[in-house]
């Protein structure tokens, strides 16, 4: 069975529910392949060279970024992360973010010509830290969206375990869409019908599974039965060298902090003890700032795209 419906097609249906008179409509899909053969895949917005690049968090791809890219109106390139997206899964099932940083850094070698103010949320925050800290050339300001390192993935509800200790592949979209719901999952049928299509994919057996390697993780590590340890055990996303890494960034900073998400006083407070020079702005909004208020959160980018 053939995957065939075209990514692009809720743009103009998300332009119009953000109010935004003239969409972008110059995108398209890019990809490479990387040294190891795997491949890192990335939407470009514009004609020209981007500005701006975006990474997102996990268990998420480079559409999340749709609405907040159209309402920023400048040329912008949003990466699927390795293991998400279109982009392939790693077979030692590590997406640590000093392991999947290089081939972020690649992305950036090869999409853009100038220096990027980079945008990473949640995982996609402590990468753009990591590639920041070893390839300063590549970034000319860092904006870390709802996360710092000392944040807690667990954290988040438990409504969200619970959905990908589940099944990892279904009989149809639909059926994926109407569990999302059952467990309060993506607002409104319209919203979690695209988020749906535009993280999922058909196999050729004509099973729907998602594109993200974590959601099949999830569910063996939530499993009843834990796994043996092997080459394959999920690694923690999070931990390792992101206050080192973020120590080492000479470019300006910026933390977007969401008032609902992930980032509590106390890590806000250690992130403001380690990194003083820093910018704190704090928004409305939960853990996916961009999915929640994609406009105001483009107007703050705008403004670190002009300074």
């Amino acid at each position: 069975m053939s995957d065939s419906f075209d990514e692009f097609s809720f743009v103009a249906e998300q332009a119009r529910a953000a109010g935004i008179d003239k969409p972008e409509s110059a995108h398209r899909r890019l990809a490479i392949t990387l040294e190891d053969g795997r491949r890192l895949s990335a939407l470009r917005w514009g004609t020209e060279s981007p500005r701006v690049t975006f990474l997102h968090g996990a268990g998420l791809n480079a559409h999340t970024w749709d609405t907040t890219i159209l309402a920023l109106g400048i040329p912008a390139l949003a990466i699927d992360l390795p293991g998400h997206g279109d982009s392939s899964w790693r077979e030692d099932a590590d997406y640590r973010p000093r392991t999947i940083a290089p081939d972020v850094t690649a992305g950036l070698e090869a999409w853009t010509d100038a220096p990027q103010v980079l945008v990473g949320q949640s995982l996609g925050g402590i990468v753009a830290a990591a590639v920041a800290a070893a390839h300063p050339d590549s970034v000319r300001e860092l904006v870390l969206v709802d996360v710092t390192p000392g944040i807690d993935p667990g954290e988040g509800p438990a409504e969200l375990r619970e959905f990908f200790s589940g099944p990892t592949d279904f009989a149809s979209r639909d059926e994926l869409v109407d569990r999302a719901m059952a467990f309060g999952l993506g607002g409104d049928r319209q919203a979690t019908e695209r988020g749906v299509y535009l993280n999922t994919r058909v196999r050729p057996d004509g099973r729907v599974e998602w594109k993200h390697h974590l959601a099949r993780l999830a569910a063996t590590a939530l499993a009843p039965t834990a796994p043996e340890a092997g080459a394959n055990e999920p690694k923690p996303v999070l931990g390792g060298h992101g206050w080192d890494d973020l120590a080492a960034v000479d470019a300006p900073l910026t933390l977007i902090r969401g008032a609902h998400g992930y980032v509590s006083p106390s890590n806000l407070a250690e992130f403001e003890q380690r990194l003083p020079h820093a910018s704190v702005v704090e928004v409305e909004a939960g853990h996916n700032v961009q999915e929640t208020i994609p406009l105001a959160l483009a107007d703050l980018v705008r403004d670190r795209v002009a300074r």
